[in-house]
């Protein structure tokens, strides 16, 4: 949610080109207060195309980020496509950001039953029924959209729409802060991300701020900080209201629940694209709760979803031809998907001009690298599948012998040594950089590391396909009376996968050893669990020393080609710093009031036996 997309804002361009005649700006600027119910107003910026006659729809997008001080000279390019059908655009900052009046909670709580509050829902409202009574030239039909927080904004207009709105596309909204959103991966606190980000959005009110680390290292910095409390001990001294809050409701509480506005939303009510990232290091699972929640009921067939090899917001990036040193098959699949997807989404609904999509979701499958459509998601033709691991380092699909095999492999988990989250240095996460791709990155960085289990498949005899949901299974236990395991789904490229070709006397050409993928250990998905939260999220409770358990792992939805020759790889793991806070693997009321003296070391079992199978649930095609 709050990694800001430069190429969704409309850039002013440069004006210090010597040419002669200056540029001219290719919309109409004006900049508004809207006035809300509660009489605060927003500042609001409308740009009408230059040269487009007859009245347009309205595209509509709310940001935290800021908005154009004047008509930009030329388009953003990921707003091409969207500007050749003709819009009028109207940025808006939420309350308290920038001009914008009222106070900005960094929440996205909203009470449906309370009909004098006011919030995003409200403000969306308000808003679009100011904006088709007084814009000029408007045909009456509004469309939202945006990436992130500008994505939640969109979807929060879905739990009271203005009649106006004909159309939206909410863009990695989260939905669900503690559950599997930004912030927590089922109570696992996301910390490095958590901190840095309600650092950037609340220290100062009409800027973006980086918090200011003394060592490029964030890992060292971190691990040196000692425990979650002295973030503020030592540094925020409670003048960050959102931190404050995060640490003051460590359990799924009611404050939680009524962050998680997807609890409230049971139909399709506006159609909606609704768009993912299978590797969004942020927001990947929100747009899927959307399209499921809303799919409660759709008498319509509104409601689509679209995902594909994308990074935070990278569909809105110039190409999309690659992520990271994955190529996509001469696919430039951001561009695609606003040529073929977006742009008659919105053509159809709000121009009334194209056809309604004929398919319900619609990805980029990766492996075979083709865009692919379904009638329904999960495809109807997947099959929930086994694969097993073995407590000889194998993993396969046949299931463990009941006797005459090792039961478990171990490993020793060290909260002061924890495994990093990517390759260090790590660097802050803002102003972003290496963060935008760690999700990709090739996991032989801990595979000599004593805490990090690895189960290997023989190479793939024929193309394996996976479409729908994945789950890990495990079956664990620790010394300890608190744990957390970390599951990672790897596609093990051949050796051979890039032929390492050059002139022998001229030596290797420059970047060849960088561009190869010999070897290469690809994340498909990956996730945290937390043990006090293995049977109630509301109720944390103690493990028992030495006592396996059940660890439900849900890896969320893929669509993937692990091709014939590859192999399958599962990591096991208990930390993975900072992305997460560490676990002092002994039970404490709140991890983010644990003592330096708490955190100890423990040894996690992972058991592999017909009682107790460890396994990776995968929805293979046929």
């Amino acid at each position: 949610m709050r990694h800001i997309i430069a190429a969704v804002v409309l850039i002013v361009a440069a004006s210090a080109r010597a040419q002669s005649p200056a540029p001219q700006p290719v919309f109409t600027y004006r900049q508004v207060m809207i006035p809300m119910r509660d009489g605060v107003h927003l500042q609001t910026v409308i740009l009408t195309p230059a040269g487009k006659h007859g009245p347009l729809p309205i595209l509509f997008r709310r940001t935290p980020y800021g908005v154009p001080d004047s008509a930009p000279t030329e388009i953003a390019a990921n707003l091409k496509e969207l500007n050749a059908d003709g819009y009028i655009f109207v940025i808006q900052n939420l309350r308290g950001r920038f001009k914008s009046e009222g106070v900005f909670k960094l929440t996205s709580q909203v009470n449906l039953a309370d009909s004098t509050s006011t919030n995003e829902t409200t403000d969306a409202y308000d808003s679009i029924d100011w904006l088709v009574k007084h814009v000029a030239n408007n045909n009456g039909k509004v469309g939202m959209y945006g990436v992130s927080y500008d994505g939640l904004t969109t979807a929060l207009a879905l739990l009271h729409p203005h009649p106006a709105l004909k159309a939206m596309s909410e863009q990695a909204s989260p939905v669900d802060q503690w559950m599997n959103d930004d912030d927590h991966r089922y109570g696992a606190l996301r910390y490095s991300y958590s901190f840095e980000y309600a650092v950037m959005e609340q220290a100062d009110k009409n800027k973006n701020t980086h918090f200011a680390f003394d060592t490029y290292d964030s890992y060292s910095w971190y691990l040196a900080l000692g425990p979650v409390s002295n973030l503020n001990a030592k540094y925020l001294h409670g003048a960050i209201p959102y931190w404050n809050d995060e640490v003051a409701h460590p359990d799924y509480d009611d404050f939680w629940k009524r962050e998680a506005w997807v609890r409230q939303l049971h139909s399709s009510s506006v159609p909606n694209l609704n768009v993912a990232g299978f590797w969004d290091q942020e927001d990947p699972w929100g747009p899927w709760q959307i399209f499921r929640h809303a799919a409660e009921h759709d008498p319509d067939h509104t409601n689509f979803m679209v995902a594909g090899p994308w990074y935070h917001g990278q569909w809105q990036r110039e190409k999309g031809d690659s992520l990271g040193l994955m190529a996509n098959g001469g696919h430039a699949t951001s561009r695609e998907f606003r040529e073929t997807i977006e742009a008659p989404f919105f053509r159809y609904y709000l121009h009334g001009e194209g056809e309604k999509p004929s398919w319900r979701a619609t990805t980029f499958q990766s492996g075979s690298n083709k865009w692919r459509t379904y009638a329904e998601w999960p495809p109807r033709e997947s099959t929930p599948t086994n694969i097993y691991l073995h407590a000889d380092g194998t993993l396969s699909f046949a299931k463990p012998a009941s006797a005459g095999r090792a039961a478990y492999r171990d490993y020793v988990s060290d909260p002061a040594n924890p495994v990093p989250y990517r390759q260090r240095p790590i660097s802050p996460t803002y102003p972003a950089g290496d963060w935008r791709t760690w999700e990709i990155a090739d996991q032989r960085f801990v595979d000599n590391r004593p805490d990090v289990l690895s189960y290997v498949s023989a190479p793939l005899d024929h193309d394996l396909t996976i479409a729908g949901e994945v789950a890990a299974d495990l079956f664990a236990s620790t010394s300890g009376t608190d744990a957390d395991f970390i599951v990672k789904l790897i596609d093990v490229y051949p050796e051979n996968a890039t032929p390492n070709a050059w002139d022998e006397d001229a030596g290797p050409a420059p970047g060849q050893y960088a561009q190869s993928v010999n070897g290469y250990e690809l994340p498909v998905a990956m996730e945290v669990r937390r043990g006090r939260y293995n049977t109630s999220y509301e109720h944390p409770s103690a493990l028992v020393a030495g006592k396996p358990v059940e660890w439900k792992i849900p890896l969320r939805d893929r669509d993937y080609v692990f091709l014939e020759g590859h192999r399958l790889m599962v990591q096991v793991q208990s930390t993975w710093f900072p992305l997460i806070d560490r676990n002092p693997q002994k039970f404490v009321p709140s991890i983010y009031k644990a003592k330096a003296g708490d955190f100890v070391k423990a040894t996690q079992r992972v058991y592999s036996t017909a009682a107790l199978p460890s396994h990776i649930v995968l929805p293979v095609m046929p």
